[in-house]
Formats: structure tokens, sequence, C-alpha cells
């Protein structure tokens, strides 16, 4: 009985380990053809410019809410953090280095997760069981380079851009609670700020905003593009479970991917 419990929990370990290298290599050639498809796409650069306004416009509002209260708690914990041991003026160096580096790509990418990742996932899934995708495949147009190569694209733009502009308003929001709420001086937290960010600091929060807008959407876009392929679940169901698990899935890399830039940068 144990030698048989032993071969059954070794052939379902090899089952799980040959489904997840299948799994990412069936992701890695969606995106690669994803990205090969641009080549022959007509009117991209239209397709790019409305993939920009819908991760970029429309998920402004949460990325200017989400920055200024993580910049008034940051800097409302810093301070009385450096209180502490009489540090009070480097609160500046304290916000800037935690959002640059860490809080502002991460907190922003999962933002846009849950916005526009989402958003993009259920639509390319009801796209699929409406038979839209194979439509376009019937008319001899790339479905891939239709409805999937301008999200990548955009994302290549819109979440540096997105990941700036949720630093800056952290920045002014720990100002907000340095300079206003608790009396530090204004100047002081700003040439903090100014001696703390070196260049180093902003190519690295640039190459994470850039990795996590190419991994997240690239994901949402696979888990929606095959909702059909879901297990134990037809129609609406299938896309509803695709969107959760495209949302999951792009939020646990997004902080993998962090700690695996951050190592080798650190």
């Amino acid at each position: 009985m144990r030698g048989r419990a032993c071969k059954d929990m070794v052939r379902a370990l090899g089952s799980h380990t040959l489904a997840i290298v299948h799994g990412l290599g069936d992701f890695t050639l969606f995106t690669l053809r994803s990205f090969q498809s641009a080549l022959g796409s007509r009117r991209l650069f239209r397709r790019v410019l409305r993939a920009g306004f819908e991760q970029g416009v429309r998920c402004l509002p949460v990325i200017l809410i989400v920055g200024i209260f993580t910049g008034l708690v940051l800097g409302l914990q810093g301070y009385y953090v450096l209180n502490r041991f009489g540090s009070e003026s480097l609160l500046g160096a304290l916000v800037s280095l935690s959002l640059v580096r860490e809080l502002g790509p991460v907190l922003a990418a999962l933002m846009l997760v849950g916005q526009a990742g989402s958003a993009l996932s259920a639509e390319l899934g009801i796209q699929r069981n409406t038979e839209q995708v194979a439509a376009l495949e019937t008319m001899g147009v790339s479905s891939l380079g239709y409805l999937v190569t301008p999200r990548l694209l955009a994302a290549l733009v819109v979440f540096p851009m997105q990941t700036a502009l949720f630093v800056t308003i952290g920045l002014l929001g720990g100002s907000l609670s340095g300079s206003l709420l608790l009396g530090l001086e204004s100047g002081v937290y700003w040439s903090s700020v100014e001696r703390a960010v070196q260049m180093q600091d902003v190519t690295e929060c640039f190459l994470k905003a850039l990795t996590f807008g190419l991994l997240t959407i690239s994901l949402c876009a696979y888990h929606g593009f095959n909702a059909h392929r879901c297990r134990n679940a037809t129609g609406a169901r299938a896309v509803s479970a695709s969107t959760t698990r495209a949302v999951v899935q792009s939020s646990i890399v997004v902080l993998a991917a962090d700690y695996v830039i951050t190592s080798f940068l650190v």
C-alpha cells in the first residue's frame, strides 16, 4: 500500500510539474507571437492609442488617490519612526526611496492590474466565447495582432508613466504630512529628497515598471484569450474564472519579479 501511495504521489507531482512547464511554455509563445504580430498589423498606432487611453486615462483616478494616501501614510509613519532617533530631517529620504525603489512601481502595477488588467481579461474572454476571435481568424485578421499586441505595446509606455505619476503624487503626500501636519520645514523635506534619490534608483524604478507592465498585461491577455480552455467551467463562469486567475497570478508575479529585480540590483 505504501509503495502504491508513493507511486501515486510521484505520478501526481510529475503531472503537476509537466502542466506548469507546459503552461509557462504556452504563455511564452503567446507573448512572443503577440509581439511578432505587430510587424504585419494595420492601423496599429490607432489601436495602441486606444489601449493607452484604457490603461492610462481611465486608471488615472485610482493612481492619484492611492498615490496621495500612500505618501501621506509614509510621511506620517516615517516621521514618528525618525523622531525616536532625532532624524526628522531624513523624512524626505525615507519617503522618496521607499516610493522610487519599491512602493511606487509595485502599487502602481497592482492598481493597473486590478482595473485595466481585469477589464482586459474579461473583454477577451467574452470575445472568445462569442466567437469574435474565430471571426477575425476567418477574415484573415491576426487575432493576436488585433486584440493583444496593442495592449502590450501600450503597457510598455503607460506603466512607466503611471509609476512616475504615482511616485510624484506620493512625494507630495509625504510633504503634506511632514510640512503641514507635523511641522517639518518644506525645504528640509525636499532637499532630503534631492540628496537621497540617485539615477540608479530612478533606473530601477522604470525597469520594474516596464517588467511589471509586460508580465501583467501578457498574463491578463493570455488568460482572457484562452478562457475557452478553462476546466469545469463554460460561458460566463469561464470568463469569471479566467479573470480571477489573471488578477491573482499577475499580483503574485509583480511581487515575485520585484524581489528578483531588487536582489540583482541591490
